[in-house]
């Protein structure tokens, strides 16, 4: 039975996926969340960490703080996305130990994995081949959170999971002109154009990669599942040295496909020119969630209706996004 008084802290509380987590572990009837703004706690801050930790002791930890961004964001700050990935990573999930947490979910990326994975991606291909170039420095800092989890796990006996979430979006997600993932930077790109009356915008890339795309509600969902799992359950599924789990929706779309489907939805009339001169990234990255299944969860939201409530939650915070 599930302790609905029990005090978890959610790292990341204003971020699209932290924010979510809080909105579904409210519905469920928790009562004792707690979170800290960035200029409330600093999470590169190891002493005032430390603190918040001392003081509060949470009983869970939601670990979903990061600095995220896409391909024009990882090429260009890559030293930022290593250092200040890899200090939130170490300073929470130490001082969760230190202080006596008693679960930590961990929230990678589908990015850990090799470039040249077999597809669909599962947990074992972790760390068999090259990353890929464009968003390496992000991806040895989640791999590295993974690998603190076990370390943990192994030398402390504590209970620290890790999931490898495939690309998010929805709600609260980050429309940046410059720094943004590619569905938000596709919603604002075509709605601006529209609003404009562009003839014509251009896209990074020959639109031929192909994504899967999971919408964040599935996301928290699988989360929650996932921390909610008795110890048992869970280490029967994973193993001390490869415990995360893949959480994906099994399907995927190429970036032309899924240009033309945002652009259907937003009502944009002109024109899509694919700019092969920059770079495409991988080619394909598709998980494979078979063992998420396996345990009972899978994803409910498909991606024109995702899109769709994601375009309308855009238009309903216009006033926030004309300063980005």
């Amino acid at each position: 039975m599930k302790n609905l008084n029990q005090k978890i802290y959610v790292a990341g509380h204003q971020g699209m996926v932290g924010s979510t987590i809080i909105r579904i572990l409210e519905k469920e009837g928790y009562t004792n969340i707690i979170c800290r703004t960035h200029k409330e706690l600093d999470l590169i801050d190891q002493l005032a960490v430390n603190q918040f930790f001392e003081e509060e002791k949470p009983d869970q930890v939601y670990l979903a703080a990061a600095k995220v961004g896409g391909i024009f964001a990882n090429n260009n700050y890559p030293a930022e996305f290593i250092y200040k990935n890899l200090l939130i990573e170490a300073n929470v999930i130490h001082a969760s130990y230190t202080f006596g947490v008693k679960k930590l979910l961990f929230l990678g990326s589908s990015c850990i994995y090799p470039k040249e994975a077999e597809q669909p991606m599962k947990e074992n291909v972790l760390l068999s081949g090259y990353l890929e170039p464009t968003n390496e420095p992000y991806a040895i800092a989640k791999i590295a959170g993974i690998k603190l989890c076990e370390s943990y796990n192994r030398q402390y006996g504590v209970d620290y999971r890790s999931v490898m979430p495939t690309n998010l979006y929805g709600p609260g997600d980050n429309y940046h002109s410059e720094n943004s993932h590619v569905i938000p930077a596709l919603i604002r790109r075509f709605h601006e154009a529209k609003l404009n009356g562009e003839k014509e915008i251009s896209i990074w890339g020959s639109g031929a990669p192909k994504r899967e795309f999971l919408y964040v509600d599935d996301m928290a969902a699988a989360s929650i599942f996932i921390m909610d799992l008795d110890k048992p359950t869970y280490e029967k599924y994973t193993h001390p040295m490869q415990s995360h789990i893949n959480v994906g929706c099994g399907e995927d779309i190429s970036i032309k496909e899924l240009a033309i489907l945002i652009k259907n939805i937003i009502g944009y009339e002109g024109q899509i020119i694919f700019d092969i001169s920059k770079p495409d990234g991988t080619g394909r990255k598709l998980m494979d969630s078979d063992l998420i299944a396996s345990l009972g969860w899978k994803s409910h939201i498909a991606l024109e209706s995702g899109l769709k409530l994601t375009y309308q939650d855009f238009l309903a915070n216009q006033t926030l996004l004309r300063a980005s």
